[in-house]
Protein backbone atom coordinates (compact mmCIF):
# COMPACT_ATOMS: atom_id res chain seq x y z
CA UNK A 1 0.00 0.00 0.00
CA UNK A 2 3.01 2.29 0.25
CA UNK A 3 2.92 2.75 -3.53
CA UNK A 4 -0.23 4.88 -3.12
CA UNK A 5 1.79 7.42 -1.15
CA UNK A 6 4.37 7.57 -3.94
CA UNK A 7 1.70 8.03 -6.61
CA UNK A 8 0.15 10.89 -4.63
CA UNK A 9 3.59 12.44 -4.13
CA UNK A 10 4.21 12.22 -7.87
CA UNK A 11 0.95 14.08 -8.55
CA UNK A 12 1.94 16.62 -5.91
CA UNK A 13 5.20 17.18 -7.77
CA UNK A 14 3.39 17.68 -11.09
CA UNK A 15 0.90 20.08 -9.52
CA UNK A 16 3.73 22.05 -7.92
CA UNK A 17 5.44 22.44 -11.32
CA UNK A 18 2.16 23.63 -12.83
CA UNK A 19 1.67 26.09 -9.97
CA UNK A 20 5.17 27.50 -10.42
CA UNK A 21 4.62 27.92 -14.16
CA UNK A 22 1.25 29.63 -13.64
CA UNK A 23 2.60 32.06 -11.04
CA UNK A 24 5.56 33.00 -13.22
CA UNK A 25 3.34 33.49 -16.28
CA UNK A 26 1.11 36.02 -14.53
CA UNK A 27 1.61 39.70 -15.11
CA UNK A 28 0.69 42.43 -12.70
CA UNK A 29 0.36 46.17 -12.98
CA UNK A 30 3.84 46.50 -11.51
CA UNK A 31 4.99 43.47 -13.56
CA UNK A 32 6.01 41.61 -10.34
CA UNK A 33 7.74 38.25 -10.71
CA UNK A 34 7.12 38.08 -14.44
CA UNK A 35 9.53 40.96 -15.03
CA UNK A 36 12.18 39.39 -12.84
CA UNK A 37 12.22 36.27 -15.00
CA UNK A 38 11.49 37.62 -18.46
CA UNK A 39 12.73 41.17 -18.22
CA UNK A 40 10.70 44.33 -17.78
CA UNK A 41 8.98 45.84 -20.78
CA UNK A 42 7.38 49.26 -20.89
CA UNK A 43 5.09 48.41 -23.79
CA UNK A 44 2.04 46.21 -23.52
CA UNK A 45 2.71 44.30 -26.75
CA UNK A 46 3.58 41.11 -24.87
CA UNK A 47 0.68 41.15 -22.43
CA UNK A 48 -1.67 39.04 -24.57
CA UNK A 49 -5.45 39.13 -24.69
CA UNK A 50 -7.45 41.12 -22.16
CA UNK A 51 -9.22 38.11 -20.65
CA UNK A 52 -6.10 35.96 -20.64
CA UNK A 53 -4.93 37.26 -17.25
CA UNK A 54 -8.27 36.43 -15.60
CA UNK A 55 -8.15 32.89 -16.97
CA UNK A 56 -4.57 32.41 -15.73
CA UNK A 57 -5.61 33.77 -12.34
CA UNK A 58 -8.48 31.27 -12.08
CA UNK A 59 -6.23 28.38 -13.12
CA UNK A 60 -3.67 29.48 -10.53
CA UNK A 61 -6.29 29.53 -7.79
CA UNK A 62 -7.62 26.08 -8.69
CA UNK A 63 -4.10 24.69 -8.96
CA UNK A 64 -3.26 26.10 -5.51
CA UNK A 65 -6.38 24.46 -4.07
CA UNK A 66 -5.42 21.17 -5.72
CA UNK A 67 -1.90 21.45 -4.32
CA UNK A 68 -3.20 22.00 -0.80
CA UNK A 69 -5.65 19.08 -1.12
CA UNK A 70 -2.97 16.72 -2.41
CA UNK A 71 -0.57 17.90 0.31
CA UNK A 72 -3.18 17.11 2.95
CA UNK A 73 -3.83 13.73 1.34
CA UNK A 74 -0.10 13.00 1.30
CA UNK A 75 0.13 13.80 5.01
CA UNK A 76 -2.87 11.66 5.91
CA UNK A 77 -1.63 8.70 3.85
CA UNK A 78 1.89 8.99 5.23
CA UNK A 79 0.60 8.96 8.80
CA UNK A 80 -1.84 6.11 8.17
CA UNK A 81 0.39 3.88 6.07
CA UNK A 82 3.73 4.96 7.42
CA UNK A 83 5.39 5.80 4.10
Amino acid sequence: MEWIVWVVRFFQFLISLALIALVISQTHKAEGLGSAVGGASQGSSFRGRAGHEEIISKYTAWTAVAFMAVSLLTFILSEKIGG
